[in-house]
């Protein structure tokens, strides 16, 4: 049985002292680093100074994982021959990520990190990671799955690579040991265009799997996350750069750190407004002392004398609403004033007969 992110997965925020919030906003580092250890740690004030939730790196042991034949998907680095050299340059220690999940939860903030092995999951496992991301590319990986299942904690499952079958699997596996889960759509472009994002597929996967929902956005800009928030997602999960001038294959998918605040202020903004459904009614109430100053009153058009007999023409709509309405102003025509009303002067019943 899948728990949704309500309960333990949310509990994540709670235990941070986060507050019980929807959405667990993350802010993704991956390889922005680009093996600088001193970088990686200015990423995480970077990002709990944005109020994000949750900062996440990968956790590549390129031995582990790869092998020297793994083609580039984008050829940027002109320090490293293969692919291979690149995975290793990005490896930390297991005392240097101690280091970065400590300065993480010393910034209030959870720590996170994806593994692409199982060494890469041991390590977590001793470092006390609070939940496991699961990237596109080991969706259909299950023996690292069931590897991070047995732990049980709560999974965070990318779906970007993977048909409809696939995803139904891994899941199967989680709901098989009963770990809290949320599904995240997710699309491998990078960066991903609008009419690739599949919001659609939110609803879709939370009626189908039961469980909590999210997105892992590369568009590169706020406006999926957001988007995401009215959706109802649980969890929204965005790649970041301290400049749109660094270096690194993921800047054109990520968001600054500065739209990263922006985003996650949204985020709140539209998590208020969906926590308060109301009623017509009762937001007019509310407004009830400014509807006197912007609504109008029957006022005279011109000074008239008891006696006259009130005519359309004899009337004027004006602010503020101190009178009687406009709705009502045919009750007063056809009537004998019983007093002199200057122009402007408000009319009441009383001033009829």
């Amino acid at each position: 049985m899948c728990i949704d992110i309500a309960g333990s997965l949310n509990a994540l925020t709670v235990a941070a002292g986060l507050g019980d919030r929807r959405s667990l906003v993350i802010g993704e580092v991956a390889q922005a680093h680009d093996g600088s250890l001193g970088t990686a740690h200015a990423y995480i004030d970077a990002i709990a100074s944005s109020g994000a939730d949750a900062v996440k790196f990968q956790t590549h042991i390129a031995a582990a994982e790869t092998t020297p034949a793994e083609p580039w998907r984008v050829v940027f680095s002109p320090q490293d021959a293969t692919r291979y050299d690149y995975w290793k340059r990005m490896e930390f220690t297991e005392s240097q990520w101690a280091g970065l999940k400590r300065h993480a939860e010393e910034k209030g903030l959870v720590f996170l990190s994806t593994p692409f092995s199982p060494e890469a999951v041991d390590l977590l496992q001793r470092l006390e990671v609070s939940a496991w991301k699961v990237a596109s590319g080991e969706m259909g990986n299950r023996p690292l799955l069931h590897q991070m299942v047995e732990t049980g904690l709560p999974i965070l499952l990318s779906s970007g690579m993977s048909p409809l079958a696939e995803v139904d699997a891994a899941i199967a596996i989680v709901k098989e040991h009963g770990n809290p889960l949320a599904v995240l759509q997710c699309t491998s472009l990078y960066p991903c265009p609008p009419e690739s994002v599949g919001l659609n597929l939110l609803p879709q996967f939370r009626s189908r799997y039961g469980c909590a929902v999210g997105l892992s956005d590369h568009s590169g800009t706020i406006y999926a996350g957001l988007a995401a928030a009215a959706y109802g997602a649980d969890v929204i999960e965005v790649h970041v750069t301290l400049s749109r001038h660094s270096f690194g294959p993921d800047v054109t998918s990520s968001i600054t750190v500065e739209e990263l605040h922006s985003l996650v202020e949204g985020v709140r903004f539209i998590e208020a407004m969906l926590r308060q459904p109301t009623q017509k009614d009762d937001l007019a109430s509310k407004s009830a002392p400014l509807r006197r100053a912007f609504t109008k009153s029957v006022v005279a058009r011109r000074d008239l004398t008891a006696g006259t007999i009130v005519r359309e023409a004899d009337l004027a709509l004006k602010k503020p609403g101190f009178g009687i309405p406009p709705e009502r102003i045919e009750m007063l025509l056809g009537r004998r004033l019983v007093r002199d009303v200057p122009a402007d002067d408000f009319l009441a019943e009383s001033d009829v007969e």
